[in-house]
């Protein structure tokens, strides 16, 4: 289990507290249209932290080339149709690009600041030339609205119970799944990064924000600095344009 993180249900927990049986339940969001509309059709697509492949399906059936990377064997164990790599993410090197990587799950708002470098050195590390790197964020207010709840349509209901500081700018976040047959919680460790912090842990692994791909801000499409954008723009344009939204 990874420091400060902690789960608890039915099934298989992962090293972070993910349920594998938790997520093989979990309906698919827009994620897969967010990468969609920032990817050129038939792209290879690295994924990093796939899971149990709830967002590898639509992807496939998108007609993308998915090598889904996790350290859980057991989640892996649920993809079907891609390629399957099991290893953290952070020690990650295959000796190859891809058209575009995924970093979701907010994967990038770690507590642990090596772990961070290394999940976005492996990202740089495997984006070809004219490629991208897509990064999902932890909303505003993730950290300060706290507790919240939500039912799902599907039947279940998801609370973030708490987000309590540990030390050194991480918080302690505690999330409960409820559904009518079983209950799982996950405690990890999460740092709240600010827009600019946020732009800062790019530039130290060699990436830049190319554009932000929702309204909320959350879905980012990053490039290796110095690469202009897919749309002509160059690099420093674009940043005043987002920036100034």
């Amino acid at each position: 289990m990874r420091d400060g993180h902690q789960g608890t249900g039915p099934g298989a927990i992962t090293p972070d507290g993910c349920a594998v049986e938790l997520y093989s339940r979990l309906p698919v969001g827009v994620e897969p249209d967010v990468v969609a509309s920032a990817v050129p059709g038939g792209a290879r697509i690295l994924e990093l932290g796939s899971g149990v492949g709830r967002m590898t399906r639509p992807l496939l059936e998108r007609g993308f080339a998915v090598t889904a990377v996790d350290e859980s064997a057991e989640m892996l164990e649920h993809v079907r149709g891609a390629r399957t790599i099991c290893s953290p993410i952070e020690h990650l090197d295959l000796g190859e690009t891809f058209d575009a990587v995924l970093l979701a799950s907010f994967l990038v708002h770690t507590g642990d600041v090596e772990v961070r470098r290394g999940l976005l050195d492996a990202c740089a590390r495997h984006v070809a030339e004219g490629g991208c790197v897509l990064i999902q964020r932890e909303g505003e207010d993730y950290h300060t609205n706290v507790p919240r709840e939500r039912v799902d349509p599907s039947g279940f209901t998801v609370r973030t119970v708490s987000a309590d500081p540990v030390g050194d700018g991480v918080d302690a976040v505690r999330v409960e799944y409820e559904f009518p047959d079983a209950v799982w919680t996950q405690t990890f460790r999460a740092r709240p990064l600010t827009e600019e912090q946020f732009e800062e842990v790019l530039a130290e692994a060699g990436l830049r924000v190319d554009r932000y791909l929702t309204e909320d801000r959350t879905w980012v499409r990053a490039v290796p600095s110095g690469r202009g954008t897919d749309g002509g723009e160059d690099g420093e344009e674009a940043g005043r344009r987002d920036r100034g939204r």
